[in-house]
């Protein structure tokens, strides 16, 4: 569903010497637009600035249109004849990297592609440098890059047991379950689920871990997947057996936890919404891992209010239960 990348991001022609075809990069554009502060000063001028104002300073702030930053960011060091490309990891945790040569002509890489790679969080890493087979001849390519978040585990979680992510004492209805035919149809939410809750009921973790990706810039959401899909608002973290918890579809600049924080489970995140591809407000709740460069979600359970785990299902009143792990 979210942060899972595929993409070709090259296409060059070369002979030794001189470049003769232009480089594309083609990577998902940076959002342009930025959020605007709107305050007035001592002097009764209002000011419409992208720059926070002073903390004492009153202002509002009127939320700009966007498109989704990218989390993986390639570049190219080295000579035209011999280009090195890094890539530099957004995320506040691991992700694997896979990289491919498409439709190479006299073509060397060091290492061999296709070849897969670890970027730690907040980390730039040399990935590969290419040249030549025979510096006589001109080469040409396109580099396939793919990520997942989360480090590769070979095989799935099992016997996964976490808190409902909201608070104690409150309940709310499961509107779609596991293996949901409306919209839970890819391996990355096979086993999620979704919780109808009015916009801004606070959301707790449901299990304690880094914070690992924040979303909270989008401020609309509906039924059409093509305009909305890549925009809910979300907060992922990760946890010490490398799983990943997604919550998705969060209210509007309602996140309160920063990557890269540890937090515990219980702890209060953010604020429900109807953000990205949703027809109502609701929590999208899954638990994935990455096994074999396929971002997965695993069955999971709920620690019930008696203390027992149950397995969550369409139509079930689920209630908030206390405790951490």
């Amino acid at each position: 569903m979210l942060n899972m990348m595929n993409m070709d991001v090259l296409c060059i022609r070369r002979w030794p010497g001189f470049l003769v075809a232009a480089l594309l990069l083609l990577l998902p554009a940076v959002a342009g637009a930025k959020n605007i502060y709107k305050y007035q000063d001592e002097n009764g001028i209002w000011h419409f600035t992208d720059r926070a104002p002073a903390e004492e300073v009153p202002f509002e702030t009127v939320y700009m249109e966007r498109e989704p930053e990218p989390r993986i960011r390639l570049r190219q060091e080295g000579s035209k004849e011999s280009p090195v490309y890094l890539v530099f990891n957004d995320f506040w945790g691991p992700v694997e990297i896979e990289l491919k040569l498409l439709d190479a002509v006299n073509v060397l890489s060091e290492p061999p592609l296709p070849a897969r790679f670890i970027v730690p969080g907040q980390q730039e890493r040399t990935l590969v440098g290419l040249g030549p087979l025979d510096a006589g001849r001109s080469y040409q390519f396109r580099l396939g890059m793919s990520s997942v978040p989360g480090r590769p585990i070979s095989q799935p979680v099992d016997n996964i047991v976490v808190l409902p992510p909201f608070a104690d004492g409150e309940q709310f209805p499961v509107s779609q379950g596991f293996q949901g035919v409306k919209t839970h149809t890819t391996t990355d939410s096979e086993y999620a689920i979704d919780i109808a809750m009015p916009v801004g009921t606070p959301i707790h973790a449901a299990r304690a871990g880094i914070v690992m990706d924040v979303e909270e810039d989008f401020n609309r959401g509906g039924a059409n997947l093509e305009k909305f899909g890549d925009k809910a608002n979300h907060v992922r973290i990760l946890h010490d057996d490398g799983t990943m918890a997604l919550y998705a579809h969060l209210d509007l600049a309602s996140v309160n936890v920063r990557p890269g924080a540890r937090i515990r489970a219980g702890e209060k995140i953010a604020r429900s919404g109807n953000t990205g591809f949703s027809s109502g407000p609701h929590l999208h709740f899954a638990i994935q891992q990455n096994i074999g460069m396929e971002l997965i979600s695993l069955p999971f359970r709920f620690r019930a209010t008696d203390g027992e785990p149950l397995v969550p299902r369409a139509d079930q009143l689920l209630q908030g239960s206390p405790g951490n792990y």
